[in-house]
């Protein structure tokens, strides 16, 4: 089949040649609808619906322009292909003129042909055209950088196809978010989502972990467990940080890729597979496979459509719109609504963002909690994103000067309080005389914190992960060893 998805609308009065014509486009697998010009005027305001328009002989005393101009009206991204003179063609305007992408002769070649949908298709994409509102239809993506724009018109190409797609990009990226996107705008959205992290599961666990377990396969099996193979059944099963499986699991993972088979562990049944296949990773798995740590033929199997995210720095005009969207939704989750000083905005616009979207996240989360419902300027920011000088050092010296007059800066009952709390608060720092007993002293202090971060959190154990800055697996790992529970 040759550019499966091209719609083509063929308009010609020549009844002989239209007929001709749609029988040559479907010979070669393309979609033709053919019509007169009479029975095309008569539609009315009728949407076109194609990708290409084939003009061929007018027996009307039909104005070329006129006609082209009504097509962009409608769709400001039609290129039409010519498959008669018009004699008007020659002093047409330069925006119609640009709509011809070319001519066709009586008996168009193959070759012809395909040059002139190339042409025609590449036209579109230059002018903007492709998937429906591809803004809309995926709103986690926040932004409207050309970068971001372009991932997005990729996913609309793939989101319906059931076929594995691999997601790279730097940690941070939001690569979990695509894949979510793409499952909801797949034909499986009304299957399970179901994500595995493969870097966060122990190795000897993992196999365990993706294809279950039958009662009495290793010492701590006591029940059947089924995988996340058998919940993602009829659904999407994300394998995130894929890079990070062990050579060993990636011939199981393979197996069950080409075969859609596999036994539970301990188990003889074999069960049938009925998953779409979405992979991640932040490594170049290119480089592991020359070093023998990742598996080619595994690599092909998941990388048949590949996405790859920018970094936060290489779409840096995105920023405002994302530092707008998590505000709304730590508004939403109660935080108050947190406001940026258009000089802070530029200030955060200078910065690198090694961590990217995920850092962003942290720092906004931070920002709220520290300063609920108020005004972000530079030099409410942490230290390393003030990138810009404080534009009004002034408004700080006047609070200052007027707190040690006792000013309306703060009251002497707060300036009393913060003097006091200064004197009492521990210097975590000093080691006592008589010595300390420094791993309870330590384990003592990440315990508050890990309980400071869940209560801020609303017990929500990633927010909390991301607030300390480590993996949420580190973090449940922390508080069951310190007995903490979610409340």
């Amino acid at each position: 089949m040759m550019l499966p998805g091209v719609q083509i609308q063929l308009i010609e009065d020549d009844a002989p040649r239209r007929e001709r014509l749609v029988q040559a486009l479907e010979f070669v697998g393309l979609q033709c609808q053919a019509t007169d010009f009479v029975s095309w005027l008569q539609r009315g305001d009728e949407p076109v619906r194609c990708s290409v328009i084939l003009l061929g002989e007018c027996r009307l005393p039909l104005s070329l322009g006129k006609l082209l101009t009504e097509l962009r009206r409608q769709d400001g991204a039609m290129p039409v292909i010519l498959l008669a003179d018009w004699s008007e063609q020659a002093t047409l305007a330069e925006e119609l003129q640009a709509m011809l992408v070319g001519a066709l002769t009586p008996t168009p070649s193959y070759s012809a042909l395909a040059d002139l949908l190339h042409a025609a298709l590449v036209y579109r994409q230059q002018c903007g055209a492709g998937h429906v509102d591809q803004v809309g239809l995926f709103p986690d993506l926040v932004g409207a950088s050309e970068s971001l724009l372009k991932v997005r018109r990729i996913m609309a190409q793939v989101a319906e196809r059931d076929v594995s797609v691999l997601i790279t990009g730097e940690s941070g990226t939001g690569k979990e978010v695509v894949a979510r996107s793409l499952h909801e705008h797949s034909l499986r959205s009304k299957g399970p989502f179901v994500p595995v992290n493969c870097g966060a599961i122990p190795a000897e666990l993992l196999e365990s972990e993706l294809f279950g377990h039958e009662k009495g396969a290793f010492t701590g099996a006591i029940s059947n467990r089924a995988g996340r193979f058998e919940l993602a059944q009829g659904g999407t099963l994300f394998l995130d940080e894929i890079g990070d499986m062990p050579l060993p699991m990636q011939v199981k993972l393979l197996r069950v890729l080409q075969e859609r088979q596999f036994e539970r562990v301990g188990g003889s049944k074999t069960l049938d597979v009925d998953v779409r296949i979405l992979a991640a990773t932040h490594k170049n798995l290119e480089q592991m496979i020359a070093k023998g740590l990742f598996r080619e033929d595994l690599y092909y199997r998941l990388n048949v459509f590949p996405i790859e995210l920018p970094a936060l720095r290489e779409r840096s005009e995105d920023i405002p719109q994302l530092i707008s969207a998590l505000v709304g939704r730590l508004n939403h989750q109660g935080f108050g609504q947190l406001m940026f000083h258009p000089v802070a905005i530029e200030s955060l616009l200078r910065y690198p963002w090694p961590g990217n979207i995920r850092e962003l996240a942290n720092l906004v989360e931070r920002l709220a909690i520290m300063h609920p419902d108020g005004v972000v300027g530079v030099s409410e920011l942490p230290e390393k994103f003030r990138l810009i000088d404080e534009p009004n050092p002034e408004r700080y010296r006047r609070a200052s000067s007027g707190a040690a007059a006792g000013g309306s800066a703060l009251s002497a009952t707060d300036s009393s309080h913060a003097t006091g709390a200064a004197a009492t608060a521990p210097d975590l720092a000093r080691l006592p005389d008589a010595g300390i007993d420094l791993k309870s002293h330590l384990e003592s202090i990440e315990q508050r914190l890990i309980e400071q971060a869940l209560d801020s959190c609303d017990s929500v154990v990633a927010r909390s992960a991301d607030l300390l800055q480590i993996r949420r697996t580190t973090l449940v790992e922390k508080m069951r060893k310190y007995g903490i529970s979610r409340k």
